[in-house]
C-alpha cells in the first residue's frame, strides 16, 4: 500500500508541474512578443511622405562635407544595420572612436548613441551630419545644399505642406524613416507564437539558459533584448562611455545595453568591436570582465560547460531574420 501512495503521489505531482512548467515558459515567451505597431511620437507622426523623403536623405551622400557618406555609410542594412568594421569610418576616410550603433528597433529606443547623448532620434540625426569627425556639414549648409535641388524642394513641400524645407524637418524626416527600420520575422518569433518547430530543442534550452542560469535578461530584456540602461561590462576599453556625458563618476565606462535582434550579421561586437564573434562575446561574460570599481554588479564569472555553451549560441541565432532587400531610393538629381 505505502508503495501504491508513492505511485499515486508522484503521478499527481507530474500532473500539477507538467502544465505549471508550460504556463511559466509561455508567459517567459511572451516578454519577447513583438508589438502590432511601431510608435512614432506626437510631435512627428509618421506620414508616407516623411518617411519615402526620410529614405532618400539616410542615403543622401551630399548630407556630407565632401559629397562621399551618408547615413548609410555606417548604417547598412546588409550588416544588421551597421558596418563590419570594429570603428565606424568617418569624414577624410578615419576611422571613429566606436563601431556604429545598429538603427534597427529604434523606435522602441529612449536615448541614442552607446553612451545615450541624444534623447530622441531627431537630435540623434543631426549628430552624425554636424560632428566634424563624421559627415562634418553643418545643418545650414545641408538645408541650402537641398533647396537647390529641385526635387528634394519638392518632396519636403509634400511631406512638411506648411513650412517645407527646414532644418527640423530635415531630422524630422530622418528619425521617421528610421523608425520603420524593424527586425524581420525570425524563428524566435514564430515560435513564440506557437511554432513549436520553428527552433531547435537545442536553442529552446539556450532561451532556458538566457533566462536563467546565463543571466542574460537581466539586460537584455524586452522584445528587442535592451533594458536601455547603462552598464559598464568590463571591457578593456578606455571609453568613458556614459560617464563622458553625465560626469558621474559611478558611469564610467557604462555603454547603452544593445539589442540582440540580427545579432549575427552584426560582427564585430561591443562599443569598441573588440569581440570578433559571438563566441567571443559570451566568453567575455563567462569571464566576468576586466575588474574595476564601475563594472556592474551583473557582471559576475559563470559556469556554462560546453553543451550550455552551444544551446546559448544556438538561441542567439534565432534572432536574426532572413536577408530582406532593401532597395536604394532614387535621389533627386541636381
Amino acid at each position: 500500500m505505502k508503495h501504491f501512495v508513492v505511485v499515486i503521489t508522484a503521478a499527481l505531482c507530474v500532473s500539477v508541474f507538467v502544465p505549471a512548467v508550460a504556463a511559466d515558459l509561455q508567459a517567459q515567451k511572451d516578454l519577447y512578443r513583438r508589438p502590432q505597431a511601431i510608435p512614432f511620437p506626437a510631435d512627428n507622426p509618421y506620414t508616407i511622405e516623411k518617411a519615402a523623403l526620410g529614405k532618400m536623405l539616410f542615403f543622401e551622400t551630399r548630407l556630407s562635407r565632401d559629397n562621399n557618406l551618408s547615413c548609410v555609410s555606417c548604417h547598412n542594412p546588409s550588416f544588421g544595420w551597421q558596418v563590419p568594421f570594429a570603428k565606424a569610418i568617418g569624414a577624410g576616410g578615419k576611422p571613429l572612436g566606436r563601431k556604429s550603433p545598429t538603427t534597427i528597433n529604434h523606435a522602441w529606443g529612449n536615448t541614442f548613441f552607446w553612451d545615450g547623448r541624444a534623447g530622441s532620434l531627431e537630435a540623434q540625426a543631426r549628430g552624425p551630419i554636424e560632428a566634424p569627425a563624421e559627415m562634418d556639414l553643418p545643418m545650414a549648409v545641408a538645408v541650402k545644399r537641398l533647396g537647390e535641388i529641385e526635387g528634394y524642394r519638392l518632396a519636403f513641400q509634400k511631406a512638411f505642406p506648411d513650412k517645407g524645407l527646414t532644418e527640423d524637418n530635415v531630422l524630422k524626416a530622418i528619425a521617421t524613416y528610421e523608425r520603420t527600420i524593424v527586425t524581420g520575422d525570425t524563428p524566435f518569433d514564430r515560435w513564440v507564437r506557437g511554432d513549436e518547430k520553428a527552433i531547435s530543442a537545442s536553442a529552446i534550452r539556450g532561451f532556458a539558459l538566457f533566462n536563467g542560469k546565463a543571466r542574460c535578461a537581466t539586460c537584455h530584456s524586452g522584445w528587442n533584448f535592451s533594458d536601455e540602461k547603462f552598464h559598464d561590462i568590463g571591457l578593456r576599453s578606455p571609453d568613458t562611455g556614459r560617464g563622458g556625458v553625465t560626469g558621474n563618476p559611478g558611469d564610467m565606462h557604462a555603454t547603452r545595453t544593445p539589442g540582440l535582434r540580427e545579432i549575427v550579421a552584426r560582427a564585430p561586437y561591443m562599443h569598441d568591436g573588440s569581440l570578433d564573434t559571438l563566441e567571443g562575446v559570451l566568453a567575455h561574460y563567462i569571464s566576468g570582465g576586466t575588474a574595476r570599481p564601475t563594472r556592474s554588479p551583473l557582471m559576475q564569472s559563470l559556469q556554462l560547460d560546453g553543451a550550455e555553451f552551444a544551446d546559448l549560441l544556438t538561441f542567439l541565432r534565432t534572432l536574426s531574420s532572413p536577408g530582406n532587400v532593401v532597395a536604394m531610393p532614387n535621389l533627386p538629381a541636381r
